[in-house]
């Protein structure tokens, strides 16, 4: 067996307990994808940053929720970067990250503030009925259909897709009631790692939207603060013109509010990037058995 330094924290916010909490294995060079598995599991947050060696980049990073392997996870990102300027690994400036979508720049700012750089843009009109994604969401038909004739329901992506569902009062989107089973499937049908409604009327006054995020599928009831579906959701306003006048220099999503863990995402474009700050909350070691035993990790 062997122990790994384990760590949980929480990002897109400067407030410990808050934000979006993931597992950050700093060194997880010798293992295994089941074993990054199984301590994903065992760490039970909404995804685990793994950071690796890279021959292409300054490093690899693999992230994977408690069920399964995604290709790009923002807030874990900006988690382990955070973590190893905080650790000074690495000091403020320019680097790169080699990811299942690719190698994607990083920057860090001197207040540790990370910026990821996403992957293009992609955005796609679909078409479910909006009742049946109302009886998903458990939300009223009538508030999607309201801003639906400006707004469709489309996939977007800019490194993982989701579907994204405008609401119109966050009455509606904090009284949601999703049926986990049919959120689940719609995203499936969809191909979306999760649903993601939103809507412009937000709780801070400097925010942009109010989100939330629903991937069941992927072992996620719901993402306290989703910073690939902020880039998402950012990339597609830009693409139906959500904007009257010049489309803002920078989109502030919070989330998490009605977790009790709200945080923000700041966004840019061209190219689509996704920022905030983290803080440690939990450091410690990680027992994980050898590749070829079945055994329970020892927290």
């Amino acid at each position: 067996m062997d122990t790994y330094r384990a760590l949980q924290v929480d990002a897109f916010t400067d407030e410990p307990l808050a934000g979006n909490p993931a597992g950050v294995i700093p060194d997880a060079a010798g293992l295994t994808a089941e074993q990054m598995q199984q301590v994903a599991r065992e760490l039970a947050v909404s995804e685990t940053a793994f950071v690796l060696p890279s021959p292409s980049a300054d490093h690899r990073l693999r992230f994977f929720t408690p069920t399964q392997e995604v290709d790009l996870c923002g807030h874990a990102t900006v988690a382990a970067f955070s973590h190893l300027h905080e650790d000074g690994e690495l000091d403020a400036g320019e680097y790169s990250v080699e990811t299942n979508v690719g190698v994607l720049d990083v920057a860090v700012d001197d207040d540790g503030t990370v910026w990821l750089t996403q992957d293009a843009p992609h955005v796609r009109e679909v078409e479910p009925t909006y009742e049946r994604v109302g009886e998903a969401l458990g939300i009223d038909e009538a508030a999607l259909t309201d801003v639906g004739a400006d707004l469709p329901l489309a996939v977007a992506s800019t490194g993982v897709r989701y579907l994204l569902v405008p609401v119109n009062f966050l009455e509606h989107l904090g009284n949601a009631d999703p049926d986990l089973d049919a959120v689940a499937a719609l995203a499936d049908e969809y191909d979306a790692l999760g649903v993601y409604p939103f809507t412009f009327d937000a709780v801070g006054a400097d925010a942009t939207l109010h989100a939330r995020m629903f991937a069941p599928g992927a072992g996620i009831p719901e993402d306290p603060v989703c910073g690939t579906g902020a880039g998402a959701v950012t990339a597609y306003l830009d693409h139906y013109g959500a904007f009257a006048d010049e489309f803002p220099e920078e989109v502030v999503v919070e989330q998490g509010h009605y977790v009790d863990r709200p945080g923000r995402v700041r966004v840019r474009t061209a190219p689509v990037r996704v920022g905030g700050r983290s803080v440690t909350v939990l450091d410690g070691s990680l027992v994980v058995p050898d590749a070829e035993e079945d055994e329970i990790l020892e927290a």
